[in-house]
């Protein structure tokens, strides 16, 4: 089952206020972006986050799960908690880097 758009937004609005927020579709499932770094991850109408050391505390009790085959394991976040997300989502802003642009190749 794939993502739905309305489910994406909401995950969005979930995390408002803790940075500029967008999303993109890759390979029919979504990544959430703040500041134009990747944070959350969204398959199957799952939100994923990476497992790093700077969500240990946070994260502590937290489900896990695989986002598609062949993936690392990952934390489930509980979206409805719409707190948790906005600290998972500042906790992880420091952490991660921006994506290098890729080369274009003709």
């Amino acid at each position: 089952m794939a993502t739905t758009v309305d489910f994406v937004e909401y995950v969005c609005e979930q995390v408002r206020g803790t940075g500029d927020i967008r999303f993109k579709k890759m390979f029919g499932e979504y990544m959430v972006y703040v500041d134009n770094k990747p944070i959350l991850l969204v398959c199957d109408n799952t939100v994923f986050v990476k497992i790093l050391p700077a969500l240990d505390t946070l994260m502590a009790d937290a489900e896990k799960g695989f986002p598609y085959d062949g993936a690392k394991e990952h934390y489930v976040l509980d979206i409805d908690n719409a707190e948790l997300a906005r600290e998972v989502a500042v906790a992880l802003l420091p952490v991660t880097a921006v994506p290098k642009p890729r080369k274009k190749s003709y």
